[in-house]
């Protein structure tokens, strides 16, 4: 009899089959203005509406904290970036190479950010995500983040559409 088919044993579907990268072959560190070119076609390729250069140059203006992971070739392999209110940080983008997705970074990106976050002083992490974005969504759910509202018609969507974007919070 064939076994049922079991999500946990494909690697993909699977944290412990995607173990953490090795910090050894990355490089973090704070985005500059340097960046903003890497970061922009980094969110061309992975999201169907990405942010502009625009919205990357003024989150640098406002001195959002916003890191970049490179390997140690150079290349650009993720970033986050965030907001603080008071005591919540708010999660605005976070992104990961297309063809490195699946490896760990994500979660090494998250990883950091929360880091930076708790550093801040910050008590909780916000975030929006759209509902279509289901790696994600598993992402933030194996990360403690609970789906505490939604925001009708929140993200532009092909064909002058809209969607909404799951509202989700973890404490720190």
């Amino acid at each position: 009899m064939k076994p049922a088919h079991n999500p946990a044993h494909n690697p993909a579907h699977n944290p412990a089959h995607n173990p953490a990268p090795n910090p050894d072959l990355l490089d973090y560190q704070s985005m500059t203005a340097q960046d903003i070119d890497q970061m922009v076609a980094l969110e061309q390729s992975v999201y169907p509406m990405p942010w502009s250069r625009g919205n990357f140059l003024d989150a640098l203006n406002c001195a959002y904290p916003a890191w970049v992971l490179r390997d140690t070739s150079g290349a650009l392999l993720g970033y986050f970036l965030l907001m603080t209110m008071v005591d919540e940080a708010h999660l605005l983008n976070l992104a990961v190479r297309l063809e490195r997705q699946g490896l760990g970074l994500g979660r090494f990106m998250l990883d950091k950010a929360l880091a930076c976050a708790r550093g801040l002083g910050m008590e909780s992490m916000l975030l929006e995500v759209r509902p279509s974005n289901t790696r994600a969504l598993a992402l933030y759910a194996r990360h403690g983040f609970l789906h505490v509202g939604l925001r009708k018609a929140y993200y532009p969507a092909p064909g002058q559409q809209r969607e909404d974007a799951i509202v989700m919070r973890r404490a720190l």
